[in-house]
């Protein structure tokens, strides 16, 4: 069963209260990052002071400029991935520890050498892209490299589990952490949290019942001793703009986590982006008993179908069961036999008619 999600708010008061404070230690960095660069242009202008008096423009506008592209590079790129960036790192750490170490080895063969500067140089740039490239390739068996150092994510558990606001309304996910098969870690983003006060503060009785509803079993599974719940409260880069369902995608792939919902398009969305989708519905049918054709059982026929003379009745799973030569037998337990049964995307429904020969032995 879909969900029916409010309309994007682009100007969402909790957006607009968080974003500017996330950007102000960047701003600040920036900031501080140009002063520098203008301190250091300013040097370069008085080492160079015996020049032509246009000199000191060109310096200082070049180092200027150099600035503004790297803060420029920093901009365009937001999504920066830990493990290159590291890969890098110590890679340089590494590469100029090397060049330093042959430098010294290399310096009685190097001393009347008018290129050991240059030699020099040469060699660390080799080791330096040797090293980072290693790395870089190797970048998933990096706590074997340096045993006693591992960058661990923040989320822990086998794989963390991102709740939608349908998977939290529907109250199955709260029976199923009772039941102890829950042993990862469940992840409650903000902007899901945000969007169910949405609907619990909403003019519809329907959808307001509803989203109260969500709000309880949030409170019921963030109490629960046995499950390892926890906000997400952080605003990534690619969140702007996005629709609910993108953002969930996305965290998925940024945490490598799954997506618990009951959303039909969620769960498509997902699945078109490789995104793992836990589908409470589909957990729900694969536990359904299920029921050959020539079965026998008795169900209460509790309203008409759609047929002339079809009655409807439900298992105590809320499985569907269409009892042909039911209509009159509204309001009665009776015998029934299946004959055929038919998987939708909203469960499975069960094709019956009356077992005349248990109705006679009975």
């Amino acid at each position: 069963m879909s969900l029916d999600r409010p309309p994007p708010n682009p100007t969402n008061e909790l957006g607009a209260a968080v974003s500017p404070v996330r950007n102000l230690p960047m701003l600040i960095l920036r900031l501080i990052f140009i002063a520098v660069a203008a301190g250091v242009a300013t040097l370069f202008v008085r080492s160079n002071d015996q020049g032509p008096e246009w000199i000191p423009y060109p310096i200082f506008g070049g180092v200027i400029l150099l600035a503004l592209s790297v803060i420029a590079i920093d901009v365009w790129t937001p999504r920066k991935r830990i493990e290159v960036i590291s890969a890098i790192y110590f890679g340089l750490l590494v590469g100029i520890l090397l060049t330093y170490l042959l430098s010294v080895a290399l310096t009685p063969l190097l001393q009347d050498n008018p290129n050991q500067g240059n030699i020099q140089l040469l060699l660390a740039a080799v080791l330096c892209y040797g090293c980072i490239s290693l790395l870089i390739q190797t970048k998933d068996d990096f706590r074997f490299v340096i045993p006693y150092v591992e960058f661990a994510r923040d989320l822990k558990g086998r794989r963390p589990l991102i709740l939608d606001t349908s998977s939290v309304i529907d109250g199955r996910l709260a029976d199923l952490a009772d039941t102890a098969i829950l042993d990862s870690q469940l992840i409650m983003p903000r902007f899901v949290l945000v969007e169910l006060q949405a609907i619990a503060d909403s003019q519809d009785r329907l959808r307001r019942v509803r989203g109260r509803r969500g709000l309880d079993i949030l409170n019921r599974l963030r109490s629960h001793e046995r499950i390892d719940f926890q906000m997400y409260d952080r605003e990534l880069p690619e969140f702007a703009g996005q629709s609910v369902d993108m953002k969930l995608v996305l965290l998925a792939k940024q945490i490598d986590g799954k997506i618990v919902t009951g959303d039909y398009n969620l769960n498509k969305v997902a699945k078109l982006h490789n995104v793992d989708v836990i589908n409470l519905n589909e957990i729900a049918n694969a536990l359904r008993p299920q029921y050959m054709p020539g079965e026998s059982f008795q169900v209460r026929v509790v309203k008409p179908g759609e047929g002339h003379d079809q009655g409807v009745g439900y298992l105590d799973d809320g499985t569907m069961v269409v009892v042909e030569g039911g209509r009159d037998r509204i309001g009665t337990t009776v015998p029934v036999m299946v004959t055929t049964t038919y998987q939708t995307n909203a469960g499975r429904m069960i094709f019956t008619k009356i077992d005349e020969e248990s109705r006679a032995s009975t």
